[in-house]
């Protein structure tokens, strides 16, 4: 994907650290009292540009797997201090088991049941006994609306700005699409327009809670007003 791949470096002008803060920690306080002991260890799976793993990193020990080495270069840059290991969430095997296991919105790009239930099945297996998976999709079927979003940002060479348009062509398969244009500016004023066009799963609460117990999970429901 042009996203994670080509324009990967161009990251902190699309989000950076700080526009993830309050969630970051809301997923850390979640994480730290739902279990005892508190967990110390954390596998971050889909770790993406690195922004959740920069303010979890002073709560837990933290390892970062992704797929894309232009993704890890960036979170590497502001996460220098966490181990980070390159891989697919749907298959890699560390060898190790964590106390928590954190899954941000990388299961969007699950798109098939068999895919999602997949990235449980390496939570499990990366979990210890009595430790605790965070999966945090964007969307669910039942609460899903079309929606559209902005944003960017200025840096001193460079400059970035977006639009994000969600839609659900047919609501009677697991999908969504999600259209990205770009307008990129470089140190020399040159503007440059990029569109991708991605497809993110979407599934019903009842779906989830099934494959996460498939996996192996005893699964429960939070919301962010908990």
């Amino acid at each position: 994907m042009k996203l994670f791949d080509e324009l990967a470096a161009w990251w902190p002008n699309i989000a950076g650290p700080d526009e993830y803060r309050d969630e970051a920690l809301f997923f850390g306080r979640l994480l730290r009292r739902s279990v005892t002991p508190r967990p110390r260890t954390l596998l971050d799976l889909g770790s993406g540009s690195g922004n959740n793993a920069f303010h979890l990193k002073a709560q837990f020990e933290l390892t970062c797997v992704d797929l894309s080495p232009h993704m890890q270069a960036v979170s590497r840059k502001v996460n220098p201090e966490c181990e980070h290991v390159l891989g697919d969430i749907r298959t890699v095997r560390l060898g190790k088991t964590f106390d928590a296991v954190f899954v941000h919105d990388v299961v969007a790009h699950m798109t098939t049941a068999r895919d999602l239930l997949a990235v449980m099945e390496t939570a499990y297996v990366h979990c210890r006994p009595g430790g605790i998976a965070l999966f945090v999709p964007d969307e669910m079927r039942e609460t899903f609306v079309p929606s559209t979003d902005h944003g960017g940002y200025d840096t001193d060479k460079r400059s970035l700005r977006y639009v994000q348009w969600v839609t659900d062509p047919n609501p009677n398969d697991s999908t969504v699409l999600v259209d990205f244009g770009f307008l990129l500016k470089d140190s020399r004023g040159r503007v440059r327009m990029v569109h991708e066009r991605q497809k993110h799963g979407l599934f019903a609460r009842a779906e989830w809670m099934r494959m996460l117990r498939k996996a192996g999970f005893t699964p429960s429901i939070v919301s962010d007003k908990t």
